[in-house]
């Protein structure tokens, strides 16, 4: 015969005030660092706390303060969403920080179409802002502490910080033609996204600095994905003149490049080199080490929970508009062409 094992029971707010002599009230106060209170009380609140191993009730004490310490990872929904190292990066930076500031941490993935539930949330941090402008809009009307990371928001009242796309795929593009090449494709990201309209404007900036033109042919718009990044490549190597370089939205679809360029028995760097943008580590297991304009996922992250803490505990935090610098990290995948012309 088995009997069933009783669960221990849950410590109480009543419990601490019983073993402490206090009121209720004044253990309340205590949890909630109200410095109200008498020391002596605080200490015997504390001594209680201790001994009966208390865990204070989250909600509880947020009705106490009429604060929420929920921050909310908003990120537009796309397919392989966790497979993406630039949300993984995200996630990692904004969750390890939360947890050393003591914030609770949720993600929240939009399909941009559907409201936010935003009761209970102390704070937001929207990654880009594609198709969902109306959720960040109705969250700085709602009041709600807001800082949107990936995006260059110039028109609201909202704390924004971006990456420098546009610099680094200029310098990207400046490496190219440092080493003597002349025809550079363009492999673009989703041009619906900022980041990667702005790599395509410092794509073509480039070229204009430098006075090459602009060849259409040369530029293969896609989606961010490894498949439209494949079908790119086999265009380039079926042009009449192929290009001799070719700087890439992303390093994932730049392996991919590398990929179908081995396929074909293409040499790399010398029949085609390949610049990508991120410094995903995987970078470094291609057929050749890629070449990579490094941008600072983490510190973006982390940078948008510090200002959004701050937000949530002022009354009042002027918005600010940062810009994170890129750096280019060069390895294997570019060589001067063998040919100028």
């Amino acid at each position: 015969m088995h009997t069933k094992k009783r669960a221990p029971k849950q410590v109480s707010i009543e419990d601490v005030a019983r073993v402490s002599g206090v009121s209720i009230s004044t253990v309340s106060r205590v949890i909630n660092k109200n410095p109200t209170v008498k020391e002596k009380h605080r200490v015997k609140v504390m001594e209680a706390v201790r001994q009966l191993k208390f865990q204070p009730s989250v909600s509880a004490q947020r009705l106490a303060t009429g604060k929420s310490n929920v921050v909310a990872l908003v990120i537009p929904r796309y397919e392989g969403i966790f497979y993406s190292f630039y949300a993984l990066e995200l996630i990692r930076g904004i969750g390890t920080l939360c947890a050393v500031l003591k914030l609770d941490f949720l993600l929240h993935l939009t399909d941009a179409r559907t409201p936010l539930n935003l009761r209970g949330v102390g704070g937001i941090i929207f990654a880009d802002i594609i198709g969902n402008r109306q959720q960040l809009e109705e969250a700085i009307n709602s009041n709600i502490s807001t800082v949107v990371i990936n995006n260059y928001v110039e028109d609201l009242p909202v704390t924004c910080i971006s990456i420098d796309n546009t610099g680094g795929a200029e310098a990207a593009v400046n490496y190219l033609v440092g080493l003597g090449h002349r025809r550079i494709a363009h492999i673009t990201g989703d041009l619906i996204t900022q980041a990667a309209a702005q790599r395509y404007e410092g794509y073509k900036n480039a070229l204009k600095k430098n006075n090459i033109p602009l060849e259409e042919d040369y530029v293969l718009k896609t989606d961010y994905s490894r498949g439209q990044a494949r079908q790119a490549t086999e265009k380039i190597f079926k042009m009449p003149v192929p290009p001799t370089a070719v700087f890439v939205a992303s390093d994932s679809m730049a392996l991919e490049v590398m990929a179908v360029a081995k396929e074909q028995g293409k040499s790399l760097p010398a029949d085609l080199s390949v610049v990508g943008f991120d410094d995903n580590p995987s970078g470094l297991y291609g057929p050749v080490a890629l070449t990579t304009v490094r941008q600072p996922l983490i510190k973006m992250a982390q940078e948008s929970v510090k200002k959004l803490n701050l937000i949530m505990t002022k009354k009042k935090v002027k918005p600010e508009k940062i810009v994170l610098p890129t750096e280019m990290v060069i390895r294997e995948s570019c060589q001067a062409p063998r040919t100028t012309s």
